[in-house]
């Protein structure tokens, strides 16, 4: 019993050491680590990350080196003008037609925090429209994306707001990116971002 009690100890110990081991994917000072896709306009401003329409108002991706395939995101962001963005998981991409899942990043009212299935079967889950009133419009928001196999689950503000399970999701495999939408107008404002690799 003693040695029982002594192993389930360090199990504890390690694996909230293991929680705690974040790592930053954005340094704060330029887009090392990341691609752009398109023509649109990603930079670095007073450490944060900016995404912006540019002259061609089309879609634009900023894509991590590295692919990612069970893991805990956490970013924060902020709409400025129209923020309809995203962040892309497990996705390949071909000049600008991306193929993955977003968890959608939009202004109040469409869909943040739902899962999209670009080039696919479009939306596959939405929030309730009542969740959806956890995004502070002007403001910044912290958003919390955990892909465990096949299972994605989304947080803002600390409210769940979706989770899914899907075979196909469970069999992608690729990095995660930002999004620009097209239309023109798009600005968004990202910090903060860093992932905990899962096993």
């Amino acid at each position: 019993m003693k040695y029982l009690l002594l192993f389930l100890s360090l199990s504890i110990v390690a694996t909230n050491g293991y929680a705690q081991k974040f790592k930053k994917i954005f340094n704060g000072k330029d887009l090392s680590g990341w691609n752009i896709h398109g023509t649109e306009k990603w930079y670095v401003d007073k450490g944060e990350l900016i995404c912006e329409s540019g002259p061609d108002k089309e879609y634009g991706y900023l894509s991590t080196d590295k692919a990612y395939k069970n893991f805990v995101l956490e970013l924060s962001f902020k709409q400025e003008a129209n923020g309809n963005s995203g962040v892309f998981i497990r996705s390949s991409i071909e000049g600008v037609k991306i193929s993955g899942w977003q968890v959608e990043v939009a202004p109040l009212g469409e869909h943040t925090g739902g899962i999209y299935e670009s080039y696919g079967r479009g939306w596959l889950i939405q929030p309730k429209p009542e969740d959806e009133a956890a995004l502070k419009t002007g403001e910044w928001n912290k958003m919390r994306i955990v892909a465990n196999g096949s299972t994605i689950t989304s947080y803002l503000n600390g409210k769940q707001m979706v989770s899914l399970t899907d075979d196909k999701i469970g069999e992608g495999n690729g990095f995660i990116a930002l999004q620009i939408h097209s239309g023109g107008g798009i600005k968004v404002r990202w910090k903060n971002i860093r992932i905990q690799e899962l096993p």
